[in-house]
């Protein structure tokens, strides 16, 4: 059993892990996000003991891991963990399991990381038939991809039209399903606006467990709290997702449930409520 003491975690029990209430868990992180502590297949085996249908496994695809790229036509070598998913079982010890990327949003078009990293050759220095993107060559072998700002410098003295037509840019994206944590990104936005572009095209807005870590303050509680009063009253679905960074953490949504049981959140408009409903959705808004 996982407890909280401030800003530090105290114990786990792997023997005692309670089960999750939630049939999927599509926001997680392995050692490939560099800041994260566990491998694909610990997070399986720590998805399968809480009990999960489903994991969707999403690393960093950011800035945040590897040196400026400039012109750097081998950048794509540190990312070829992306490019490699194929390997990985679709069900793992009876676990579903998702091949996703958490792509950092980086200006106000809404573009994600790596759409102008241009390349010419492959890992092994083969020549492209044509010149792509870093990003449009990730994008090949991923299921889903979940939209986050984590750094937003670059949405400082833009206007609310601006970081809102933002968001809805990197919705029109075909392989974005999510956006992440947008309560604890510190960036306005239009609400309304950016839920009903959601559900018009059938796509996700995430409520994420890791957003109510003590740190973080309550005012970052009480935007993820509006986000999810306002999904419910305009009928979006939700993503409820763990970000977790450690397996230990996979599957566990204390703060997330508790808060969407106390504004008496609708189940159904709950996505990743179980294996099923997440697969039709992402069927219906990625293909």
């Amino acid at each position: 059993m996982l407890t909280y003491d401030s800003f530090n975690r105290k114990t786990y029990d792997s023997a005692h892990v309670p089960q999750s209430p939630y049939g999927c868990d599509v926001h997680t992180h392995t050692l490939e996000s560099r800041h994260a502590y566990s491998t694909i297949g610990e997070c399986v085996a720590a998805a399968k003991a809480a009990g999960l249908e489903l994991l969707g496994s999403t690393d960093h695809y950011s800035s945040m891991l590897y040196p400026d790229p400039a012109n750097d036509q081998q950048f794509l070598r540190f990312y070829q963990y992306f490019i490699n998913f194929h390997m990985w079982p679709r069900i793992w010890d009876g676990v579903r399991v998702m091949r996703g990327v958490e792509a950092d949003i980086v200006d106000l078009d809404g573009h994600l990381f790596g759409w102008d990293i241009i390349l010419t050759q492959g890992i092994t220095g083969r020549a492209f038939k044509r010149p792509q993107s870093m990003k449009d060559r990730l994008w090949l072998g991923i299921d889903y991809a979940i939209a986050s700002i984590h750094n937003g410098d670059f949405t400082h003295g833009a206007t609310l039209a601006q970081t809102t037509n933002m968001y809805l840019r990197a919705l029109e994206d075909p392989k974005v399903l999510i956006i992440g944590h947008p309560g604890r990104a510190g960036v306005p936005f239009d609400l309304d606006t950016v839920l009903l572009a959601a559900k018009e095209r059938g796509k996700l807005i995430e409520i994420n467990e890791h957003s109510f870590v003590p740190h973080y303050g309550s005012a970052c509680v009480n935007t993820c709290r509006k986000i999810a009063e306002r999904c419910a009253e305009l009928g979006v679905m939700i993503a409820v997702s763990t970000d977790a960074h450690i397996a230990c953490d996979v599957g566990r949504f204390d703060a997330v449930s508790a808060l969407l049981e106390k504004i008496h959140f609708p189940h159904e408009l709950i996505a990743t409520r179980d294996a099923a409903t997440f697969i039709d959705v992402v069927g219906k808004a990625i293909g």
